[in-house]
């Protein structure tokens, strides 16, 4: 069977889902379209089937099944994708009874990482959470792989890296960790470096296309890719911004976040989450013209909560107010913006000057000629606007934290 995908024949997809009352259905299927069209392909339909708990063999009951098989045949479908996680054996039953290529959602999920990732460390990370993925889906000597010609749920590692033993997956994965590690070490040393400059960094981070890279872009001109796809934004980016109040942050824009996420997905870039995770402030960006834009708040700040980083200042940041009338109320410390128009951009900055670690203030200082050694030290360690020579000495205007503010508090000019 050969599925080659051309731009001119776009992979027709039918998404089916498994209703077993674990989860939101509707609010999930709903999320499977959009990364369907996230991948390149057309979600042309679904099929949805309630049950008390899945068939061991086919998911879905062999009614629903053979409707399945009769949609796929009258539709030209190329491609069925369920929305959850499917067994080896399920996967290989329901294509037999189909004939119809079967991936599930993590597969999809996978194929949008591996066709974002752009930088090394995003690539690997990738290429890892595939193999693993893949690892006990191959059998012999990946027979099963081995079919796949290309197309949705089969790119990053490829076809020749899959039709090997699973001793050479083996090794490949061992290959990855350690380049892995090298790269997070790298990324540690960098992050002691800011710490140790007093670097403050502020991470945007919250569900996927909920306009994060927008903001990044509207904050900082980074040229972040900013597309209304899922996963449009895979490897962080790293910018500066000046506040209003002089001092400079380290502004970061993270890959975004779906509901049930699956684990191992999550522990294969917990060192890009970390690096969001490890910020001095947050900014949980949400779509408020979303109607379940509190539960995406809730999604980021459960998985801060699982790498330990509630006790950081979380600003939720609802976005896309432009698309509404009613803002949403209740949440504490909220800001509404439009990152497209650059409404509300005033009212984040502020909200982000409040929560610094270091509480600063922009002063004006005079300091006598036998004092001007000061000025040279507040050159390299807070943020100077302007200086000027006068008869009584060196008149600057500075912002400093409080520590510095104590140690020149004397100077103030009138």
């Amino acid at each position: 069977m050969d599925f080659t995908i051309t731009e001119q024949q776009p992979t027709r997809a039918l998404l089916v889902e498994a209703d077993t009352g674990d989860y939101d259905a509707e609010a999930s299927l709903a999320e499977l379209f959009e990364l369907t069209e996230s991948a390149g392909a057309i979600p042309v339909a679904s099929i949805s089937q309630k049950l008390a708990r899945l068939d061991p063999a086919t998911c879905v009951g062999s009614g629903k099944l053979e409707e399945i098989r009769e949609y796929c045949e009258n539709e030209e479908i190329d491609l069925i994708i369920f929305d959850l996680e499917l067994t080896p054996v399920q996967i290989r039953n329901i294509e037999a009874a189909t004939d119809v290529r079967v991936i599930d959602r993590t597969m999809l999920i996978l194929d949008i990482f591996a066709l974002r990732a752009r930088s090394r460390e995003g690539k690997l990370q990738v290429e890892l959470a595939q193999l693993k993925y893949l690892m006990p889906r191959l059998t012999g000597k990946g027979v099963e792989m081995s079919r796949l010609g290309g197309g949705i749920g089969t790119r990053g590692p490829g076809e020749t890296k899959l039709e090997t033993d699973r001793r050479h997956i083996k090794r490949r994965m061992e290959t990855l960790k350690a380049q892995l590690k090298d790269v997070e070490e790298h990324r540690k040393q960098l992050r002691d470096r800011r710490d140790k400059d007093g670097v403050i960094t502020v991470a945007i981070v919250g569900y996927t296309n909920a306009g994060k890279s927008t903001l990044m872009n509207t904050l900082t001109d980074a040229g972040v890719l900013s597309e209304d796809k899922l996963f449009a934004t895979l490897d962080p980016t790293s910018r500066a911004l000046k506040l209003p109040n002089g001092v400079s942050v380290m502004l970061i824009d993270t890959v975004g976040l779906v509901r049930r996420l699956p684990h191992h997905l999550v522990e294969a870039f917990k060192s890009t989450l970390e690096e969001a995770a490890q910020a001095d402030i947050i900014l949980n960006v949400c779509d408020a013209s979303s109607e379940e834009s509190r539960l995406h708040l809730d999604v980021t700040r459960e998985l801060l909560a699982s790498l330990s980083s509630l006790d950081k200042p979380i600003i939720p940041v609802l976005n896309k107010c432009d698309l509404i009338t009613d803002h949403m109320t209740g949440i504490s410390g909220a800001v509404h913006i439009s990152a497209k128009y650059a409404t509300g951009i005033d009212e984040l900055l502020h909200a982000i000057e409040e929560n610094l670690p270091k509480k600063v203030q922009r002063v004006r200082l005079l300091l006598p000629f036998d004092k001007v050694g000061i000025a040279a030290r507040l050159r390299e360690t807070a943020v100077l606007h302007s200086e000027e020579y006068t008869a009584e000495g060196l008149l600057i205007e500075v912002t400093v934290d409080e520590l510095q503010y104590a140690r020149v508090r004397e100077y103030l000019a009138d």
